[in-house]
């Protein structure tokens, strides 16, 4: 575990004090180092952690999590540097700065084994957040969507607090193994209902369920591009990772909680993927169709059976690394149009052809084309919300219907039609991302011939 958070700590260093010329490509070749290193963490085992201290440790829930946030970090600072081409070298440290600042808070919260660490590594990561939307976000509503962010994040959480003190009081710890042994003995009461949906509210906000989701578009909308990429790629796995880990702890349920919650998931993925279809925004649309597919990973993860946990866990990596490319290119439109506005950003394919190219992979991996891991995943949790109750297979058929229906209308709308009359002179697609967008496919297309590794369960 320290061979990895030491050397992302040794980041910041190396940041601060290289040369200006030699920042960008020793922070990203540093980061990719580690980005390596992590895949040690995905081989299976058949041993419920591995590496475990008593602070932290790595099972199959995390693991695959893990590596997807180290790999995302030298992605981020690449997708970045055009970015802050203009700015003074010191704003440009501070920028990389704040984004590995990050990277431990997040690798943390994902491997902890305490639920109060857990808790303080869930709100740490807030910060960095804040300070890219806030600091270096585009446009003048920045400043309230990171308000939006803040309050929205910090109400929900406070009743996870009071609940993490309760259980302590009750039994006397709060590591996670020994819960798992020690089911809290909560009789079935008001205070058992009531700390339940505590526990679960608080990851509800950030996976973001519907209802819950109002900060995710502004969020999204108002961020930089390596913002974008740290909200739809990682901080949205800690509301789906946290309900995970949270649901095996809890005795189970009734379901006077769960069926409100599941319903709300299953019909906030229809009506998100309705909303994406008018949506005029670029990356609104993509913003939205996150809220769509965390849903399904929501109404998964409160089933807690093996197939829906596996289910959810594919999706969340499949979404993660296929909404980063998605942002990946609506930045490199936007930094050639100057307008995330569809209409004004359309019929691109004549005047980047290679982009095209990646733009139909992503729009591919986007709708669970076969045979990406999309598909596996959807089709799992499918599967198991049908066997729960078979009425889910019309909300679910219908939310992947209209799933492919607003990627081809993104598609085509970016790249087929007129090229509008103001795109006169556009700059070529440069080296810098094309790597970017095969750092993320890449990925995508290897993950189909093992996907056990990020399945959750034990090959």
């Amino acid at each position: 575990m320290l061979k990895i958070i030491i050397p992302t700590l040794m980041l910041l260093p190396l940041t601060l004090l290289s040369p200006p010329k030699l920042m960008w490509s020793n922070a990203t070749t540093h980061s990719l180092m580690i980005a390596t290193l992590s895949l040690q963490w995905l081989t299976p085992t058949y041993l419920p952690y591995k590496n475990l201290t008593q602070w932290m440790g790595i099972d199959q829930l995390s693991s695959p999590l893990l590596t997807l946030s180290c790999w995302l970090l030298p992605l981020m600072i690449m997708a970045s540097q055009n970015h802050l081409q203009q700015e003074p070298l010191s704003r440009k440290r501070l920028f990389v700065t704040t984004l590995i600042i990050a990277q431990p808070f997040i690798i943390l919260a994902f491997s902890t084994t305490e639920l109060m660490l857990f808790y303080i590594s869930f709100e740490a990561t807030l910060i960095p957040t804040l300070i890219l939307i806030t600091r270096w976000g585009n446009q003048p509503e920045r400043l309230s969507a990171g308000i939006y962010l803040l309050f929205y994040t910090l109400i929900s959480s406070l009743p996870l607090l009071v609940t993490i003190l309760f259980l302590h009081s009750q039994i006397g710890t709060l590591h996670l193994p020994m819960l798992k042994l020690d089911h809290p003995a909560l009789a079935p009461s008001w205070s058992h209902l009531l700390s339940n949906l505590a526990l679960l509210v608080a990851f509800m906000v950030k996976a973001p369920l519907y209802g819950l989701h109002l900060w995710l578009p502004k969020a999204h909308v108002e961020a930089p591009i390596a913002g974008s990429m740290l909200l739809a790629a990682l901080l949205l796995k800690l509301g789906g990772y946290g309900i995970m880990r949270v649901t095996l702890l809890m005795t189970p349920p009734s379901e006077l909680l769960l069926y409100p919650f599941i319903t709300l998931a299953l019909w906030g993925a229809l009506m998100t993927s309705s909303i994406c279809l008018r949506q005029t925004d670029l990356k609104s649309l993509i913003a939205y169709s996150s809220v769509s597919h965390m849903g399904l990973v929501i109404a998964a993860s409160i089933i807690q059976t093996h197939w829906s946990f596996s289910g959810a866990m594919i999706l969340m990596i499949s979404h993660g690394l296929t909404s980063s490319m998605l942002f990946c290119l609506a930045n490199t439109n936007y930094e050639r149009t100057h307008s995330r506005v569809l209409l004004l950003a359309r019929g691109l394919q004549p005047i980047l052809p290679l982009m095209a190219t990646w733009w139909l992979l992503a729009s591919l991996t986007n709708m669970a084309l076969p045979p990406t891991t999309n598909l596996m995943a959807e089709l799992t949790i499918m599967t198991t919300l049908f066997n729960w109750s078979p009425l889910t297979i019309v909300l679910t058929g219908i939310a992947s219907f209209l799933t492919a229906s607003y990627t081809l209308f993104m598609f085509l709308t970016t790249q087929r039609g007129p090229t509008p009359s103001h795109i006169t002179s556009t700059q070529n697609s440069n080296t810098r991302e094309h790597l970017l967008m095969t750092l993320h496919i890449i990925p995508l297309l290897l993950l189909i011939l093992k996907p056990e590794l990020i399945s959750g369960i034990p090959s």
